[in-house]
């Protein structure tokens, strides 16, 4: 089985747009969104929900007055000044550390796990996709990651598909370290601009360092062609593959607002062509054929 996974270093790039097309163009394969925190594949692949199933990741102290004696040890020990006077916890203050739990010698603080979100099995007109939508302000979204993934995995076996097309989320912080381990590839979609160029060579690293195989698209790359090469320079230096230059065009954001991908709006376009080749190239990569 083999998952491909989309990043970029920040939001806004053209990550989902392509993941979308990519998926039009992959015939069978098994959609994924590990962009937990911002899920926005599902508003280009209007998906079925056929299973929702709640996500627990975590627990927020409560302290039992009954069984508290005011020892203020748990005030002592909270770094993050949770405990308030009355014994109360601040629930938005509170990272759910449970140092509190483990010391409190009268045994008077609960740790309940709590319902942070929901994760979904759907179906879309491109097949299989698995989801999820983190609550607000709520943590562990690597953990929800790396379930979504799982999940889909799963989901790729018992319907015999061997691809698994992964839209990861932005930057370089948990959620994405969660979603890049154990891929097959990874595409960078970067931008041509001085920060799409530290952007990419920031999760380069990160690729690097799981071992990950890794390409990239410039996306945009006709509003700076000299920063487009720069970008494939360096890539270059950091044994990437250049997957090729996506033009600036509105046709892309008028296919969005369609709820459709642009091989679908417009699939005799230039761009779409260009998106095209680009598919082509991924699917014949060494990195998708060991």
């Amino acid at each position: 089985m083999r998952e491909l996974v989309v990043l970029s270093g920040k939001g806004g790039t053209g990550k989902t747009s392509l993941t979308a097309a990519f998926a039009s163009l992959a015939k069978n394969s098994v959609l994924c969104d590990a962009d937990v925190d911002a899920s926005d594949l599902h508003l280009l692949m209007a998906p079925e929900i056929k299973q929702r199933t709640d996500f627990k990741g975590g627990g927020i102290a409560v302290i039992n007055p009954d069984q508290c004696t005011g020892c203020g040890l748990c005030m002592e020990v909270c770094r993050f000044d949770a405990v308030k006077e009355g014994f109360k916890v601040d629930e938005i203050e509170c990272e759910g550390c449970g140092v509190c739990v483990d010391f409190c010698p009268e045994e008077a603080i609960d740790f309940p796990i709590k319902t942070c979100g929901e994760w979904y099995i759907s179906e879309t007109r491109f097949g299989p996709m698995v989801h999820a939508r983190l609550g607000i302000a709520e943590e562990n979204s690597g953990k929800l990651v790396v379930l979504v993934r799982q999940e889909a995995k799963k989901l790729a076996e018992s319907k015999n598909i061997d691809l698994i097309i992964t839209d990861g989320p932005p930057g370089i912080g948990c959620p994405v370290i969660a979603s890049l381990g154990g891929a097959t590839a990874l595409i960078i979609v970067a931008e041509p601009t001085v920060s799409g160029l530290h952007d990419m060579e920031r999760v380069a690293q990160l690729a690097a360092n799981f071992k990950v195989p890794g390409m990239v698209c410039v996306n945009k790359a006709d509003l700076n062609p000299e920063q487009a090469e720069t970008i494939e320079k360096l890539a270059e230096k950091k044994n990437l593959s250049i997957l090729g230059r996506i033009p600036f065009d509105p046709v892309f954001t008028e296919s969005m607002i369609q709820g459709k991908n642009i091989i679908e709006y417009k699939n005799d376009s230039k761009i779409s062509q260009v998106v095209r080749e680009i598919w082509d190239r991924i699917m014949t990569s060494p990195a998708m054929n060991k």
